[in-house]
């Protein structure tokens, strides 16, 4: 027997944890943390483990499968690109090239094969573009792009330095960092506490990162805006002036003139939280050494997600927590992303969907595409055509239960992903990629987002079987044949080749060489892809630095602190009236929540990630359940305006009174599905709750927190 063990990194998360892959001949045996590596120091959640699990899973499709009635056959590669390129040229000939989308789950995003998404998606030519990124940081993205000038200016939560962490809507102990990649999250809070600083979070429901932190503020669900601008007030009142930092700031007197009139005391009933609690927690902001506000999905998840991000970033900004250590900072990663791409623009409004939603980044909202498939009634709507690379929108997007039958009616629909699942089960052509572990990669995005700067190697552990194909060549191969290539069949197979040279590893060994760390930069002490390979725990190149000043892409080169259409939309919020008539029927307001074995809706099929209790469950504080008569673990509707499931409840005084929380990706009942675990444990798609018309104001971005629901017994 043959025993090795590679290091590499977990990729099923944004945290990319550090990990060492023991293999016994071609069976992988072990999966442990990495010591050496330079940014988890041998941290890793149990997702980690199920990578071997994920490879060695016998549902996972290794060769391409098309649609044969009701059911699947293999095919050769040749076959299915040659099958497909008919498929999408036919309907691109008789509808245009708008008929052909395209959605790329979250998966993408944690693999260079993003690279060839992308240029697929350049070659469609479609503006039928979607992505998870609309079901998740889009208000994010949009707060950078008014605030810093480009989407991809995210600041983030220098949280190894900082004195003071303050979170909301976030659950790193779980998630380990998001658009803030910090794995060993657990590890990073109780160090702020140990030097003497302080956490403290703020959410509906006491999480797994409420119980490291030094106080818990259980807010109301969708309070979080009405909570700082209370915060912002007391800092004006309190005699803060414009603050002075390495970028200028724009609108401080527009800022305080908004702020002027949303004391603790106004704010109070909205946020959930009271005016003495919110006039503490702005002070002790302002008066620490460094502070940092940190903000991530549970506020994305909101109507007002786009003026929460603004929030936090004025907040940090007011406090002169902008671009400093211990507050908001930028990375200077490896490959530096956000400075080649900053000038991009965000393409905002170029285009609208059939429900006049707006363009952002050149995609649309994905809550539409329900709509854009099956029309307004009337006939078929404009997309005919559909590719989804590891994607799950089915279960993961709001689309008021439509888009499962809605995917029946498409006229072509071929899919990058491994498994069977929900969405891929109504697929013409499922093109599976090599497994995790058999895929050799380099980094770009999350270095990005890092909290410290580094540069990380995934080293192949297992070869993959003959005629196997990575996620990148497979979407070449897509491309190849969506082109408009003279001689196609004679042409074909040399654009394959020339892709092969232009491989994801090598343009980012090209981007490492012309990096800011990069040889051509710094010297011979520079960086090449050939020292990070040579690194098996990766290369540290240093805590985060202050470098806004270079990055800023706004007209002016100021830091906006109040965009006229942030300050107009909330003036509008906070002349709205909050009474509710829905609320006599519907008076529980539904959020979500994460568990750490839980990635979305495909680690489900992994019996080691789903055993024991049941983690699909509608969690209840008891004094919402004794009025109902509601016992733990008793099965529950749970029903809102557009759609109802069915859940146990778990009774819990974790959660505020008035709240309910529920996981979602979850939901895997459907028939033709490959997932035999998943299928054992099936729980309910949570997304059927959430009507896909309520999003985020400026966005689009799906807005499935604070969702008034009912909760009653299951009647026989």
């Amino acid at each position: 027997m043959s025993t090795r063990t590679v290091a590499r990194q977990c990729t099923l998360c944004e945290a990319h944890c550090g990990i060492r892959v023991t293999v016994d001949d071609d069976r992988v045996t072990r999966v442990q943390g990495n010591p050496d590596d330079v940014l988890s120091h041998g941290y890793i959640c149990p997702k980690a483990t199920a990578m071997a699990d994920l490879h060695h899973d016998p549902d996972r499709l290794r060769r391409p499968v098309r649609r044969v009635g009701d059911g699947f056959e293999e095919i050769g590669w040749d076959e299915a690109f040659a099958l497909i390129g008919r498929g999408l040229r036919d309907v691109r000939r008789r509808h245009g090239r708008d008929a052909v989308a395209m959605y790329l789950g979250n998966p993408a995003a944690h693999s260079s094969s993003v690279i060839y998404g992308a240029a697929l998606r350049a070659a469609l030519l479609t503006k039928h573009f979607y992505s998870a990124s609309s079901i998740d940081q889009f208000p994010q993205e949009f707060a950078a792009w008014k605030m810093y000038g480009s989407n991809v200016l995210m600041p983030i939560a220098d949280i190894d330095r900082t004195d003071r962490l303050l979170i909301l809507g976030a659950n790193p102990a779980v998630s380990n960092g998001s658009v803030t990649t910090m794995p060993d999250a657990k590890g990073r809070i109780r160090a702020v506490r140990r030097r003497g600083g302080t956490v403290v979070v703020v959410d509906p429901r006491r999480t797994e990162t409420a119980r490291l932190a030094d106080e818990h503020v259980a807010i109301r669900p969708g309070g979080d805006p009405y909570l700082l601008l209370g915060m912002l007030n007391t800092l004006v009142a309190d005699g803060a002036t414009e603050p002075q930092g390495f970028v200028p700031v724009a609108g401080w007197d527009a800022l305080a003139e908004l702020v002027a009139a949303c004391t603790p005391e106004a704010m109070a009933d909205r946020a959930g939280v009271d005016a003495d609690t919110i006039r503490r927690l702005a002070r002790a902001h302002r008066d620490a050494r460094s502070a940092v506000a940190y903000a991530r999905i549970g506020v994305c998840h909101q109507v007002t997600g786009t003026l929460t991000h603004w929030l936090v970033n004025t907040l940090n900004a007011v406090t002169r927590n902008l671009d400093r250590p211990g507050g908001q900072m930028f990375a200077t990663p490896p490959v530096d992303a956000a400075r080649l791409l900053r000038r991009l623009g965000s393409g905002y409004g170029l285009w609208t969907d059939g429900g006049d939603r707006k363009s952002f980044r050149t995609e649309l909202p994905v809550v539409g595409l329900a709509d854009e498939i099956l029309g307004d009634g009337t006939g078929p709507g404009p997309v005919r055509a559909l590719i989804t690379y590891a994607g799950n929108p089915v279960l993961s997007t709001p689309q008021g239960g439509r888009l499962d039958d809605a995917l029946d009616e498409l006229d072509f629909h071929v899919a990058v992903d491994m498994y069977l699942t929900e969405t891929t089960r109504h697929a013409d052509v499922v093109l599976p990629p090599t497994s995790h572990l058999e895929r050799e990669e380099f980094d770009l995005l999350f270095p990005v987002f890092s909290v410290r700067n580094n540069a990380r190697y995934n080293a192949r552990v297992v070869d993959p079987p003959a005629g196997a194909l990575d996620d990148w060549q497979i979407l070449a191969g897509v491309l190849a044949e969506v082109l408009p290539l003279p001689l196609r069949s004679v042409l074909t197979r040399p654009f394959r080749r020339l892709v092969d040279l232009l491989s994801p590893l090598r343009l980012a060994a090209i981007g490492v060489l012309t990096g800011p760390h990069g040889v051509l930069r710094k010297g011979p002490r520079g960086l090449t892809m050939g020292r990070i390979r040579r690194a098996p725990g990766g290369v540290d190149l240093g805590p985060l630095e202050p470098r806004l000043a270079t990055l800023i892409a706004t007209p002016d080169r100021r830091v906006h602190l109040a965009p006229p259409e942030f300050l107009a939309e909330t003036r509008r919020l906070l002349g709205e009236d909050e009474s509710d008539s829905e609320k006599a029927e519907f008076d529980l307001r539904l959020i979500g929540r994460r568990h750490l074995r839980s990635n979305n809706s495909w680690l489900h099929n992994i019996p080691t990630m789903v055993k024991g209790r049941d983690r699909c469950t509608v969690l209840m504080h008891p004094d919402d359940a004794a009025p109902r008569a509601l016992t733990d673990g008793q099965p529950v509707t749970v029903r809102s305006r557009v759609g109802r499931i069915e859940v146990p409840v778990e009774i819990s005084d974790e959660i505020r009174v008035g709240t309910v929380a529920i996981p979602h990706g979850w939901g895997h009942d459907e028939k033709g599905v490959g997932w035999t675990t998943a299928a054992a444990h099936p729980g309910a798609n949570v997304n059927v709750l959430h009507d896909p018309a309520v999003t985020d104001t400026f966005t689009g971005n799906a807005a499935v927190n604070a969702t008034m629901v009912c909760v009653t017994a299951v009647t026989p």
